[in-house]
């Protein structure tokens, strides 16, 4: 049975048409059929006070590009207020704002509601930033046309965690992340596939040497492939 009251997403964007894309797909989709979660996407635009449903202006000071206007953003905002209630947290997807990780999604994951608003253009206008107290959340260094894809990600990274998402909640312990570690490597059959066999260890089908080698393997790549991660999981201990 669905939870009586699941995690309620509302999203702000110019592109409501593109929600909810791979997130109406796979164990997401069915989440969201299930009534696991909740999902709107409104579009900004239809805030605009103008006949042109203007949204951006040029920028104070100079510079290339256009500025989404703060009236606009917070009319959207208040509008998704009015329809769907006060969110716990509200979050602007930026590339300047707090990088993602497992910890910050299973934060968000337990929240009752999120308002997602994504940016485009040069950015939005710092004012409502700061009158709406905004989070800002980034998917890491880099910079992305809009905020839609970081919100698709960072929302289903956040569905995955709703109870009854995954069948199988053990699946997530061993993830990634989950214990600082990278994840290590997974095989299944064929035993032999162009000259490459499985490691010997998971066909003992001794459960001790296993799980101390997937611990080693997990150290390993960690080691080599996120030392930041490994040196931050050794000041831990």
């Amino acid at each position: 049975m669905p939870d009586s009251h699941p995690l309620h997403i509302t999203v702000l964007t110019l592109f409501p048409e593109v929600f909810p894309g791979v997130l109406g797909a796979s164990l997401p989709g069915k989440a969201l059929k299930d009534g696991l979660w909740r999902l709107e996407a409104l579009d900004i635009r239809s805030f605009a006070t103008d006949k042109h449903a203007t949204v951006d202006d040029t920028p104070y000071g100079g510079g290339a590009g256009m500025v989404m206007r703060a009236d606009v953003i917070d009319a959207a905002i208040r509008g998704a207020e009015a329809r769907f209630g006060a969110p716990s947290r509200k979050i602007y997807l930026s590339p300047r704002g707090r990088v993602l990780d497992q910890a910050l999604v299973k934060e968000l994951a337990a929240e009752p509601s999120l308002l997602l608003l994504c940016g485009r253009y040069e950015g939005v206008d710092q004012r409502v930033l700061d009158a709406q107290n905004m989070e800002e959340i980034s998917l890491g260094d880099f910079v992305l046309a809009g905020g839609e894809v970081a919100a698709m990600a960072l929302i289903e990274a956040c569905v995955r965690l709703l109870p009854g998402v995954v069948g199988n909640a053990a699946t997530m312990d061993e993830e990634s992340f989950e214990a600082g570690l990278l994840e290590y490597p997974h095989y299944t059959r064929p035993a032999e596939w162009q000259g490459r066999a499985v490691p010997d260890v998971l066909l003992s089908g001794n459960h001790a040497q296993i799980k101390a080698w997937r611990k080693a393997q997990s150290e390993a790549i960690t080691r080599q492939r996120r030392p930041d991660l490994w040196s931050s999981l050794q000041k831990m201990y």
